[in-house]
């Protein structure tokens, strides 16, 4: 398999123990014929990642990610309203043949003030309407919480039926205002919230009941105990198992352990399973980008880029 951009390119019955393998192996890509007989017909899987660079121009916001060796990027600042500003981000981005693979729209959708959470899906609806006319794979925020003091942090409502009900609510609401015809609308799952397993987003998946309802994963933010830890190989085998056709894009990091809880790490210094995880993106059907995230330094972001993930360009 191979990632496109870089220069020149569970059930606890069921958990097997996940076979050892170096830092550098677990994020480093075998060539397509390494694989052979792993995956069929692999497909070339596009990298992106945040740019540091200080311009409104897309054009030269497009040739940056590329000199990074990005082929996928984060959407540039826009609204929706723009049609200018939206065809000249296009028109950039496609020259470059960097796809436009997220469109953020981080808030809570739950929030318990009726006025903050009428203004916050008002805001994702704009993002989606956003994501459309950009051409982007995706709109993508989290359910939301029901915590008083934290947008995305725990409480015990955020798994229950009541959570789950307003958030089938509040998905059709955004997508049936945009009726988006070219992007998906896609819930990260989270350690706090539903859906939290990919389980509970098939049963989201099922009860939302909208084509334009897509997937997005981070396999990090559901590993929340050692158990998930130490057999996030299986955890990832069963996440692109069950909800592989409708993934729209993926995020990159890695986890530490520390005493009592994880941290977010650079892929390859922690203990997720990249071999797996870059596998079975590999083989989707859909051409779903990996975005790096959540790395603290421009210097973090060009190890993971340059010295753990080697791969050839689109």
């Amino acid at each position: 398999m191979a990632i496109s951009g870089l220069s020149n390119s569970i059930t606890q019955s069921s958990l097997l123990l996940a076979s050892k393998i170096s830092r550098r192996e677990a994020l480093v890509l075998p060539l397509a014929g390494a694989v052979a007989g792993m995956v069929s017909q692999p497909r070339t899987i596009r990298l992106g990642g945040p740019i540091f660079m200080k311009s409104e121009d897309p054009g030269e916001l497009a040739r940056e990610h590329r000199r990074l060796g990005y082929s996928a990027a984060y959407c540039p600042e826009a609204s929706p309203s723009d049609a200018t500003r939206i065809r000249d981000v296009r028109t950039a981005f496609a020259a470059e043949n960097v796809v436009i693979a997220e469109v953020g729209a981080w808030n809570n959708m739950l929030d318990e003030d009726p006025e903050r959470r009428k203004k916050n899906l008002q805001y994702v609806v704009e993002r989606l309407a956003l994501a459309e006319a950009v051409g982007a794979r995706c709109c993508v925020d989290i359910a939301g919480s029901y915590n008083p003091k934290l947008w995305d942090g725990p409480d015990p409502r955020n798994l229950s039926q009541k959570f789950f009900e307003a958030t089938v609510a509040n998905c059709r609401y955004v997508i049936d205002q945009v009726k988006p015809e070219r992007t998906k609308f896609p819930i990260d799952m989270m350690s706090w919230c539903l859906p939290d397993v990919p389980d509970s987003y098939l049963h989201l998946i099922r009860a939302v009941d909208r084509p334009a309802f897509g997937v997005h994963v981070d396999i990090c933010n559901i590993v929340n105990s050692p158990q998930r830890y130490y057999h996030n190989s299986e955890l990832i085998a069963e996440t692109f198992h069950k909800l592989g056709r409708w993934i729209t894009s993926c995020h990159a990091k890695d986890l530490s352990p520390r005493s009592v809880h994880f941290a977010e790490d650079v892929p390859g210094r922690g203990g997720i399973d990249y071999r797996a995880y870059l596998r079975k993106l590999a083989s989707l059907p859909v051409d779903a980008p990996l975005m790096l995230e959540h790395l603290q330094t421009p210097a973090d972001y060009d190890e993971a880029r340059s010295k753990r993930l080697e791969q050839s360009a689109v």
